[in-house]
């Protein structure tokens, strides 16, 4: 059992996890950025540490500031909720690196899951079903169009590196395909730093079933 645990996020997912932590005994440190110093989560924990200005950008994400604030306040472990830092492999292996317990997944098991093709790939390995899709970025306007007529219409492509709605264009026909994958390519890049995307086909109405582990 953790004796304190850094709570790297705000909000209402903070409070939850906060709330958690007293019902277990364990203690805990909110961070803050400036805009949010009088936040629940902030007068509901144990300790709080600020940790820069009101963009995320400058407090949330940075990683320096976030591990500064546990190794001030002793921390055994930072929960980072989701979001921010959640699904960032690089500040798991800063964490590891510094002796403080990262809970959520290992980096690698976080950067496999970040590679939304790459992923794809292991989970068909695993023998799970998936959604018809290209085999990994897609490559070129003649991939495009093979991948396309295999797969067949409505498609959607995907940024590979992000998700968030952003790089994500749905195709209903062979006319609107050249275009949608340029402009889902400049979409990744800008938001992503790169512009890899894949394919797969486009479900109308999903069902979306969520676990949180």
């Amino acid at each position: 059992m953790f004796r304190k645990i850094l709570v790297a996020n705000r909000g209402e997912i903070a409070l939850r996890v906060i709330c958690a932590c007293k019902e277990l005994g364990i203690s805990t440190v909110a961070v803050y950025s400036e805009a949010d110093r009088n936040s629940l989560h902030v007068r509901f924990a144990d300790e709080a540490v600020c940790i820069g200005p009101p963009r995320s950008s400058e407090s949330y994400l940075n990683i320096p500031q976030v591990i500064s604030a546990a190794e001030i306040t002793n921390v055994d472990a930072i929960h980072p909720g989701y979001g921010f830092l959640s699904e960032n492999a690089n500040f798991a292996k800063v964490c590891e690196a510094s002796e403080i317990t990262f809970i959520g997944p290992r980096p690698e098991i976080i950067e496999l899951m970040g590679e939304k093709d790459r992923a794809r790939r292991e989970v068909k390995t695993a023998g799970l079903p998936t959604i018809p899709g290209s085999d990994g970025v897609v490559e070129g306007e003649e991939q495009l169009a093979k991948e396309a007529e295999r797969i067949g219409y409505p498609l959607i492509l995907k940024a590979s590196a992000g998700g968030g709605g952003r790089g994500m264009r749905v195709v209903r026909k062979q006319e609107e395909l050249l275009g949608a994958y340029q402009t889902a390519r400049s979409e990744a890049q800008q938001a992503f730093g790169t512009p890899d995307v894949y394919m797969e086909k486009f479900l109308e109405f999903p069902r979306h079933i969520e676990f949180q582990v």
